[in-house]
C-alpha cells in the first residue's frame, strides 16, 4: 500500500488538534484565534512531549493560502461607499491613532537596540487593533448597540484598509535598501493608481458577467467562480509587485459591490475558515517557550505601550476627531489590544526576510496578554474618567466635554463652484487613470505582439490606431462631461467673471488629453514636437465632435453606475432599505412605514378593494413584499395574504391608525377550540333516509349540514371515490367527515 503523504498526516494532526482546544475554549468563552494559537503550540516541535508537524514548508503555504482567503472575505464585508459615507470623524481618529502607535512601536524597538527594520515592522504590527476581539468583547458586556461601539468598529474598518495600504507599503520599504520620501510616495501614487484601475475595470466587468451567468450560477459553481477571481487577482496584484493579499482584499471589494454577494459569503465561509484555521496554527507553531523567556521584558514593556498608548493617544485621537472626553477614553481604551493583522504582517516580514525570527513570537505573546485585558480595559474606560476629571479644574472638564459640539453641527449644502469642481475632479481622476492603463497596455504588450506580425512602422501605426481607437471614449468624457451640467450653466449664466475659470477647466482637462495623446503619438513616431502637438489638437476636435464617441462613453459609464449600485437597488426592491424618494416624502410630512400582516388577520383573503384602506384610513399602499415578489402599486383586486409586507405611504396619524387597526383587526381565539376537532363517522342509509334517490350534490351534506362525504363502501372493502352525480341508493354505506355537532345534525339514516 502506498505511503501516506506527509502533508496529510499534518493536516490530520492540526485539525483534530486545532477542534479540540477550540471547543475548549469556545467553553470558556474565549477568542477562537487564541485556540488555535494554542493549537499551533502544541503541535510545534518546540513542544517535544507532544506529536509535531513533520513538513512545515507545506503547512507555510497553505497558511499563505489562508492569509489571502482571510483579505478577500475583509473584501467581501467592506464597501467603498460605505466608507465614504462614514464622514470625517472615522478617518481622523483610525490615522491619527495608526500614526502614534507606529510611532510608539518604532520607538520601542529602537530602545531595546532591535534593527532598523524589526523597528518599521513592529510599529506596524503595534498599531492594529482586533476587531474580532473588540467585537466579542462589546458583546459580551452588552456594549454592542452603544453609540461609542458603533464609532469604534467604523474606526476598526478604516484601520483594516490602512493595514492593507501599510502591507504594500512595508513590501516596498523591504525591497529598497534605503527608503526614502520620494520612494514612499511613489509607492502610495502606484497603490492609489492600480486601486481606482482595479475597481473601475472589476466593476465595470465582473457584476455583468455575474449577471449574464446568474441562472447558471449554483453554490457549486458560484464558490469555484469566486476563489477563481480571487486567485487571478492575487496573482494579478503580484504580477505588478503588490502582494497576493492586497489583490484579494481588491476583489472581495469588488464583489462587494454585486447582488450575489451574501451568497458569495455563504459558500465561501468554510473554505476560509479551513484554511484561516491553518494559518493561525502556523502561528502558533513559530511561538518558541525560549524565546518568550529570553524576551520577557520586551513583551511586558510592548504590553504596557499599547495600554498606555491606546488609553492616551488612541483617545486622544477621538479627541482630534470631534469626540467629548469620555466618549473619547471609552474608545480608546476599548482598543488596547493587538490584532490579527499584526501576525499578517509579521508573516510578511519574516517571507521578505526582513525581520529577526524573534518578532513573530514575541508578538503573538503580546497579542495574548492584551486579548485578555481587553475586557479589563474597557470597564477601566469610565473610572479613569471619573478620577480624571476630579484632578483637573472643572473649566478644563467642560471644554473637554464640549470638544466635539463644533464638529456636529449640520454642514451646510456646499456651493455650486465646490459640487462642479467635485464632479470635475473625479471625473478627471478616473478616466485619466483609465486612458494611462489602456496606454500602458497597448505599448508594452500590444505594439510587441504586432511587431512580430508586422514591419516596425507598421506596426507602430496600427498599434497607434488601436490605442486611439480604445481610449477615445475614455478621451472625450475627461474633456466633455460636465461641461453642460447644470452647475457649469448656472456658474455660467451667473456673473461673466465665473466664465474664465470655467473654460480653465477645459482647457486644463484638454491638456492631460492632449499629453497623453503627445506621448503615444511621440513614442511610437517620434516625429517633432510641433507636428505632434497638432495631430493632438486634432485628435481631440474630432473626438470631442463626434456623435458615436459620446453615445458610446455614456453607454459605459451608465453600464458602470448600475454595477455599483445594484446591490442598494435590489436591496430597496426586497425592502431591505427604504425608497429613494422617502426623503423627498419627508419634507412634505408624509412617510412610508413596513406593516406585516398578521397570521391570523381578518383581512387575509380580502382584495385591497374590499378593505378600503385610503377611505377608512388615508394612507395608500405602494407595494407589496412576499417572499421573494415585489407588487409594485397593487389594484384594488390584489389579494391580502398572511405575512405579506405592506409598504404604506401615509402622515404620522394616519400610519398610527392603521398600524393598530393591523394589530387588532384578528380572528378572535375560539374558547371551544376541542369541540372543533374533524372525526370520521360511518353512515348506513336505510329506507327512511332523505338522501336516497338524491345526488350528492342535491342532499345537501356539505351546505346544509357542513360535513363532506368521503367515500361509499357499496358493499365493497375498499372506499369509492363519491361522484358529484352519484345517486345514493338503499344500504349505500356513506363515510362522513365533519365537527361533531354537525355530525349529530345529520338525520338518522
Amino acid at each position: 500500500m502506498a505511503e501516506l503523504p506527509a502533508l496529510v498526516k499534518d493536516l490530520a494532526l492540526i485539525l483534530i488538534v486545532a477542534g479540540i482546544v477550540t471547543l475548549i475554549f469556545k467553553r470558556l468563552k474565549q477568542p477562537l484565534v487564541l485556540g488555535y494559537i494554542v493549537a499551533g503550540f502544541i503541535v510545534s516541535p518546540h513542544l517535544p512531549l507532544t506529536m509535531s508537524v513533520v513538513d512545515k514548508a507545506d503547512i507555510q503555504t497553505w497558511a499563505d493560502i489562508g492569509v489571502m482567503f482571510l483579505l478577500f472575505s475583509l473584501g467581501l464585508d467592506f464597501s467603498f461607499k460605505k466608507i465614504l459615507k462614514m464622514g470625517l470623524a472615522p478617518v481622523i481618529a483610525a490615522v491619527s491613532t495608526v500614526f502614534f502607535m507606529s510611532m510608539a512601536g518604532m520607538v520601542v524597538g529602537h530602545v531595546f537596540g532591535w534593527g532598523h527594520m524589526d523597528c518599521i515592522f513592529l510599529g506596524g504590527m503595534l498599531a492594529m487593533s482586533s476587531t474580532t476581539i473588540i467585537y466579542k468583547a462589546y458583546d459580551d458586556m452588552g456594549l454592542s448597540q452603544q453609540s461609542f461601539a458603533r464609532l469604534v468598529m467604523s474606526v476598526l474598518i478604516l484601520e483594516d484598509i490602512l493595514a492593507i495600504v501599510m502591507m504594500v507599503m512595508l513590501s516596498a520599504i523591504a525591497s529598497g535598501s534605503n527608503p526614502d520620501g520620494a520612494q514612499m510616495v511613489g509607492s502610495l501614487l502606484k497603490i492609489g493608481f492600480f486601486l481606482i484601475l482595479w475597481f473601475i475595470v472589476g466593476l465595470y466587468v465582473v457584476p455583468s458577467f455575474l449577471r449574464i451567468t446568474r441562472k447558471l450560477m449554483t453554490d457549486e459553481t458560484l464558490v469555484i467562480v469566486a476563489l477563481g477571481l480571487c486567485c487571478a487577482m492575487a496573482w494579478i496584484s503580484t504580477a505588478v509587485g503588490f502582494s497576493s493579499a492586497f489583490g484579494a482584499f481588491v476583489m472581495g471589494s469588488i464583489l462587494a459591490e454585486t447582488i450575489e454577494v451574501e451568497r458569495i459569503e455563504k459558500v465561501v465561509a468554510p473554505v476560509k475558515n479551513l484554511f484561516g484555521a491553518i494559518f493561525f496554527v502556523s502561528v502558533g507553531m513559530l511561538v518558541d517557550p525560549k524565546v518568550l523567556v529570553s524576551y520577557a521584558v520586551p513583551i511586558l514593556v510592548l504590553v504596557l505601550a499599547i495600554m498606555i498608548g491606546q488609553a492616551v493617544f488612541g483617545s486622544f485621537s477621538y479627541m482630534l476627531s470631534g469626540q467629548p472626553l469620555k466618549t473619547a477614553m471609552r474608545c480608546g481604551f476599548s482598543m488596547a489590544q493587538v490584532g490579527e493583522f499584526a501576525f499578517i504582517i509579521a508573516s510578511l516580514g519574516l517571507s521578505l526576510k526582513v525581520i529577526s525570527d524573534f518578532i513573530y513570537p514575541v508578538i503573538v505573546a503580546v497579542s495574548v496578554v492584551t486579548t485578555f485585558i481587553t475586557p479589563y480595559m474597557i470597564r477601566a474606560a469610565v473610572p479613569a474618567y471619573n478620577g480624571l476629571t476630579k484632578l483637573m479644574p472643572r473649566r478644563w472638564v467642560r471644554r473637554l466635554d464640549h470638544m466635539g459640539t463644533a464638529h456636529q453641527t449640520t454642514a451646510k449644502e456646499s456651493n455650486v463652484w465646490k459640487r462642479l469642481l467635485k464632479k470635475m475632479g473625479l471625473n478627471t481622476l478616473i478616466y485619466s487613470v483609465l486612458c494611462i492603463a489602456v496606454t500602458a497596455v497597448m505599448l508594452t504588450f500590444v505594439l510587441q505582439f504586432f511587431r512580430h506580425l508586422l514591419p516596425h512602422w507598421w506596426a507602430n501605426g496600427v498599434t497607434g490606431l488601436v490605442t486611439l481607437i480604445c481610449i477615445s471614449p475614455f478621451m472625450r468624457a475627461l474633456v466633455m462631461k460636465n461641461n453642460h451640467s447644470d452647475e457649469f450653466k448656472e456658474l455660467w449664466t451667473e456673473s461673466r467673471l465665473n466664465r474664465l475659470p470655467l473654460i480653465f477647466t477645459v482647457l486644463f482637462r484638454m491638456a492631460i488629453a492632449a499629453a497623453i495623446l503627445f506621448y503615444i503619438c511621440n513614442y511610437l513616431a517620434r516625429f517633432a514636437n510641433a507636428v505632434v502637438i497638432t495631430l493632438a489638437v486634432v485628435i481631440i476636435v474630432l473626438m470631442i465632435l463626434s456623435r458615436r464617441l459620446k453615445k458610446r462613453s455614456i453607454s459605459m459609464e451608465r453600464r458602470f453606475i448600475t454595477n455599483l449600485n445594484s446591490r442598494e437597488i435590489m436591496a430597496r426592491v426586497e425592502g431591505k432599505r427604504r425608497p429613494l424618494f422617502e426623503n423627498k416624502l419627508i419634507d412634505r410630512d408624509i412617510h412610508i412605514s413596513d406593516v406585516v400582516i398578521p397570521d391570523d388577520s381578518t383581512w387575509a383573503g380580502k382584495t385591497l378593494g374590499q378593505l378600503r384602506l385610503s377611505t377608512r384610513f388615508g394612507v395608500y399602499v405602494s407595494s407589496i413584499l412576499r417572499g421573494h415578489q415585489r407588487l409594485n402599486i397593487p389594484g384594488g383586486d390584489c389579494i391580502i395574504f398572511p405575512d405579506d409586507h405592506l409598504q404604506v405611504i401615509g402622515n404620522d396619524e394616519q400610519l398610527q391608525t392603521f398600524a393598530n387597526a393591523v394589530k387588532n383587526e384578528l380572528v378572535p381565539d375560539d374558547p371551544h377550540i376541542e369541540q372543533r376537532e374533524m372525526k370520521l363517522q360511518k353512515l348506513k342509509l336505510g329506507a327512511k333516509s332523505p338522501f336516497i334517490g338524491k345526488t350528492l350534490r342535491e342532499s345537501g351534506i356539505r351546505e346544509q349540514y357542513n360535513c363532506m362525504v368521503v367515500g361509499v363502501e357499496e358493499g365493497q372493502d375498499n372506499l369509492t371515490r363519491v361522484n358529484p352525480n352519484h345517486r345514493f341508493a338503499k344500504g349505500d354505506i356513506v363515510w362522513v367527515v365533519g365537527e361533531k355537532a354537525s355530525l349529530k345534525s345529520l338525520p338518522d339514516a
